[in-house]
């Protein structure tokens, strides 16, 4: 039994020349008697009440011709007077392909326990020789077959048909049996591992397919061949092996009228299940780049092996890609012979193809000996394979190839044995006439089609290599046995219980009768919230402000690098021993410094709350700006730009948000750069820029500081008023106010190349205050619409109902201060579907504006944005950050209380008008960025495809 065999008609004719080339199915001594079980373990013949007629012919190509029977089985007869032989192969279309996680290798392991008998035939390998067969079966990526040569008889073609019809439903595939067989299964595994050649081609395959499982070696991994549990492999049996997955061919001398009511009392005797048989569909994305492998095991010469996807074994370039291979692994006249074997760089040469039921691959080989250096054969070999196209390919070399392909299909057709079994690989490829229609199709092949094919597949970014490096004393990384984790964890305690804190309820009037407010004397306003915290845990927020709109005009680059450098070392201690101080404090730290403010969090236990404090006003205060620091962030900063400029969603957000914020001039702190001005600021921007800001603005002398946890308040007051109290902000401060302008509707389209999703965006400005009347009930209203998890209105129809969208969804915001808010909704989505996502976008906001929401929809939706508020509240850090913004808006927890009482209140129409008081489609600015173009060359592609032979 084999678990290769050649997927090509190309095989035959590479067989002498190709390295590593699957060899042709040989008879193989079967495995001893098994014992008889009491019963099948899988279905049994069904009797039939009266004989059915005999099926009809479906089609039939140069003396073969095809039937079906009632339970799906298709059956093939090619009848071969001359022979004194006939041949019985059944094909079930199950291979490596169709493997699950853990199951590898299943297929090939089933085709050997085939051979361990039914109830009837319980002894497989003693009645197969009684009768002088040939038999054997072989397992590849897209089918099983087994197949069994007899002497032409009557007799002998009933018992054959007999017994591939009971075994396809009633094979014992015992526990048992699969223990026994065990042992020469893993010497079949064995004996490919000490194959260079044959391992090296499994791990380029691997190294090629992320996602097909044609990547998995059909042998199987060592564990799952050693660990399948037998239910397993029995529910594969009966999953696949049945007569509406398989193919029978007879061919030979044989009777047509006998053979069809032969086949009809024995295979027509078995039930169709009803379940229908499982069909894969995983494909293979395009290969976007090189990929490389490299083995290192014992071994003598060294091999490389490049491999490239082609397309599917039906597609009308497989004739010229057959042409192609032998041209390039023909040896003496092959082209890498010439290039490398010829001029002594290599002493091997070989090209080999799969030609496969989805794409398969072409590959080439090159085998060197000690003295035949790697480098010099490797930059030959690539450039022969991959520039083949630059010399066009002749008459000569293509006739030479075509005539040792005709003759090979030739001497096929003209042997009925093998042509049986040849007739099934292409049946697995997609229909058994393909054999016909690509000798055909090879016939017609001119030297431009040979020179197209591999200018399309012959390209670096479809390739994978692989090289063998003979290595006398490999050095790998063993992995140790597994751990028995019950017996490691048996009486573990750990250690003490962390402080479980305080049942907080965080309610606005909760929150505002524990917290205390007041002024350190150089200004920072404070608010402490002092509570019992599960491991004494205290979180802090720090928000410090300066600068005027007129001061800090054009100075946002040099803020943004002064900002980032405050934790890249202080004049007392380097970035490393910052954050080995930190660590040692186990405080979690995190600064977004800016133009206008820095906003500084702590999370850190209680006992090192004083000494982190004092750590980070020493990293505001005295930040090092070391030049070397300066250049590694420098060089961070541009790649990290540089990589999203092809992104949609960078440029989708970057034209959105500068058509909405049209009203700010350059060098204002709310302009909004383009990517190139963005790049620009990074690379001018110098160390004394961001040094001079620094001396310039930073200070404490208007700020505000929150701190929520376990501490002591009046101790934080007072190492507070200590830290802040002398550092006084160098320049004056004043807030840059806000300025409403429409973004005016209009439609942009970008277009970023070679990107598999496309990113929208819709909305318009806002004149609105969160003290406005009508903000809870837009809230509320855009949490129906855009809001939540999955449930929205818009994720209900663009994402679960029309399938369009991963990430979709809608954001309202409103001005604190400034009555200038906005609406946005948003989208990643598949090029080609931009306008039904559009068109849904729109539909869905306007519904909304027109006709409201239920009753019930809205109640869910309150409910739900009621807790999302107070799980926001319960959250420590999130709570400090909102207590430390409040005392800059001079606002307290009341707010909230009232917000949430209007909302607890509000019915759909009042929802409804206020959104349709703000919201108006028809003034939407909208933004969409994607490969478009490629997406309509694609559309249009699909519609001039060659239809399936």
């Amino acid at each position: 039994m084999k678990r290769r065999t050649p997927p090509s008609l190309l095989a035959a004719v590479l067989l002498a020349a190709t390295l590593g080339c699957a060899q042709t199915p040989a008879p193989t001594a079967l495995a001893a008697p098994a014992k008889s079980e009491a019963k099948a373990q899988a279905l049994a013949p069904a009797k039939s009440e009266a004989k059915a007629p005999a099926p009809a012919p479906v089609t039939s190509v140069e003396g073969i011709t095809e039937y079906q029977l009632p339970n799906g089985l298709r059956v093939l007869l090619f009848p071969d007077p001359t022979k004194p032989n006939v041949t019985v192969n059944v094909t079930y279309f199950v291979g490596s392909k169709h493997e699950g996680y853990g199951e590898t290798g299943m297929a090939h392991l089933l085709e050997h326990l085939m051979f361990k008998g039914t109830p009837t035939t319980q002894n497989v390998p003693q009645a197969l020789t009684e009768r002088g067969a040939r038999p054997n079966g072989t397992t590849w990526m897209d089918r099983t077959n087994y197949y069994e040569t007899l002497p032409a008889s009557d007799d002998n073609l009933r018992w054959a048909l007999g017994f591939e019809a009971d075994r396809m439903v009633n094979s014992f595939i015992a526990r048992k049996d699969l223990d026994s067989e065990m042992t020469v299964v893993r010497n079949e595994f064995e004996s490919g591992e000490n194959d260079p050649r044959g391992i090296l081609f499994e791990r380029v395959m691997s190294a090629s397919y992320i996602w097909h499982s044609y990547g998995k070696a059909t042998i199987g991994a060592r564990s799952d061949l050693e660990n399948v549990p037998i239910d397993r492999l029995q529910d594969f049996y009966r999953k696949y092996y049945r007569p509406d997955n398989a193919l029978l061919v007879v061919a030979g001398r044989f009777d047509d009228a006998k053979a069809l009511s032969m086949i009809q009392d024995t295979f027509g005797a078995l039930k169709k299940p009803a379940t229908p048989v499982p069909v894969t569909y995983t494909a293979e994305p395009v290969q976007d780049g090189e990929r490389e492998v490299t083995l290192r095991r014992v071994g003598d010469t060294s091999i490389l092996t490049s491999l490239y996807h082609v397309p599917e074994g039906a597609h009308p370039d497989f004739a010229a890609i057959d042409v192609l291979t032998l041209i390039m692994g023909n040896n003496p006249s092959g082209r890498l012979y010439k290039s490398l074997v010829a001029t002594k760089k290599a002493a091997r040469t070989g090209a080999s193809n799969l030609q496969l039921r989805d794409p398969g691959v072409l590959t080439f080989s090159v085998e060197m000996r000690e003295d035949q250096p790697v480098a010099a054969a490797r930059e030959a070999f690539l450039k022969t394979v991959e520039d083949a196209a630059k010399t066009p390919f002749t008459e000569e070399e293509v006739n030479r190839a075509k005539t040792q392909l005709m003759k090979s299909i030739e001497l096929t057709l003209n042997n009925s044995e093998r042509a049986a079994i040849q007739l099934s690989e292409w049946a697995a490829t997609g229909d058994w006439r393909l054999f016909f229609l690509h000798r055909d199709r090879i016939e017609a092949v001119k030297p431009e089609d040979v020179t197209r094919v591999a200018a399309t597949y012959l390209k670096p970014s479809n390739r994978t290599l692989g090289t063998f490096v003979p290595t006398a004393k490999p050095d790998r990384s063993e992995m140790p046995p597994p751990v028995d984790v019950a017996k490691m964890m048996d009486g573990y305690k750990g250690r003490e219980a962390v402080a479980q804190g305080e049942v907080f309820d965080p309610s606005p009037a909760n929150v505002e009768a524990r917290v205390q407010r007041g002024e350190l004397p150089g200004g920072v306003k404070y608010a402490l919230l002092p509570k019992k915290t599960r491991g004494e845990m205290v979180n802090v927020t720090l928000n410090l402000r300066w600068g005027t709109e007129e001061a800090l005009r054009g100075k946002t680059d040099a803020a943004q690098y002064a900002g980032r450098m405050l934790m890249r070392g202080t004049t007392k201690r380097g970035r490393q021993q910052l954050q080995d101080a930190l660590d040692k404090l186990k405080a979690r730290v995190g600064v977004e410094a800016g133009l206008t403010g820095a906003t500084v969090s702590i999370e850190c236990p209680r006992a090192s709350l004083s000494e982190a404090l004092k750590l980070m006003v020493e990293v505001l205060r005295e930040p090092a700006f070391d030049a070397n620091e300066f250049a590694l962030l420098k060089q961070e900063r541009l790649a990290a730009l540089e990589s999203q400029r092809s992104e949609p969603e960078t440029q989708g957000s970057i034209a959105f948000w500068r058509a909405m914020s049209a009203q700010y001039p350059k060098g204002h702190p709310y302009y909004v750069p383009t990517f190139d001005e963005r790049l620009a600021g990074i690379k001018d921007t110098k160390l004394e820029d961001a040094r001079a800001f620094h001396k310039a603005y930073y200070g404490a002398s208007n700020g505000e500081l929150a701190v929520v946890g376990d501490f002591e308040p009046k101790d934080v007051v007072s190492l507070a008023g200590d830290l802040f109290g002398g550092w006084k902000s160098p320049a004056p401060f004043k807030r840059v106010a806000q300025v409403f302008t429409d973004g005016g509707a209009k439609l942009v389209a970008l277009e970023t190349p070679d990107k598999a999703n496309a990113y929208y965006l819709a909305g318009q400005s806002l004149k609105l205050r969160k003290d406005d009347a009508d903000w809870p009930a837009l809230m509320l209203g855009n949490f129906v619409l855009g809001g939540g998890f999955l449930n929205s209105r818009l994720a209900t129809r663009i994402r679960q109902q029309d399938g369009l969208s991963y990430g979709v969804g809608s954001s309202l915001d409103a001005g604190d201060i400034d009555a200038v808010g906005n609406f946005v909704t948003y989208a990643i989505y598949a090029p080609e579907n931009a306008t039904r996502l559009e068109a849904a976008m729109r539909e869905e906001v306007t519904r909304a504006l027109q006709k409201g929401f239920s009753a019930e929809e809205l109640e869910k939706a309150r409910a739900g944005l009621l807790e999302y508020r107070q799980a926001a509240r319960s959250q420590d850090g999130g709570l400090a950050r909102q207590l430390a913004g409040y005392l800059y808006l001079g606002r307290t927890l009341t707010f909230d209380a009232s917000i949430e009482e209007k909302l607890a209140k509000l019915h759909p129409e009042d929802v409804r008008k206020a959104m349709e008081r703000h919201l108006d489609w028809a003034k939407v600015l909208q933004v969409r960025a994607g490969d478009f173009a490629n997406a309509e060359k694609k559309a249009k592609a699909s519609v001039k495809a060659p239809a399936a032979p």
